[in-house]
């Protein structure tokens, strides 16, 4: 008796559609209301160094004498706190994951 609900399972299973995605053949959708990727805007930028400041991680460095926006990729937590610091709406974060970051690189902008 076990046997063959075993085997009525084995082929509701062989046929029924898989539960996870195809990952790399099929593109990740996005989920609405996550946190993606950082976005620097430097044209609305006056380098005031708020989102520095309330980078949790220190993963934003900004240089004011040399008009210079930096971020470490592998320190950044997507937490949000410079995106609502920035008094010029400078920084957003999109739902969009950009290509991961295998390098102690820093980004600069």
């Amino acid at each position: 008796m076990a046997y063959f609900q075993m085997s009525r399972l084995a082929l509701k299973w062989v046929f029924a559609k898989p539960v996870t995605s195809r990952y790399p053949f099929e593109p990740r959708q996005a989920i609405a209301g996550s946190r993606g990727r950082l976005v620097f805007t430097r044209d609305t930028c006056v380098y005031c160094t708020v989102c520095a400041k309330k980078c949790p991680t220190g993963a934003l460095v900004v240089n004011r004498a040399q008009k210079r926006w930096t971020i470490d990729r592998l320190l950044c937590i997507t937490c949000g706190y410079c995106v609502e610091a920035c008094p010029k709406e400078s920084l957003e974060l999109t739902t969009d994951h950009g290509s991961p970051t295998v390098t102690k690189d820093r980004e600069f902008c």
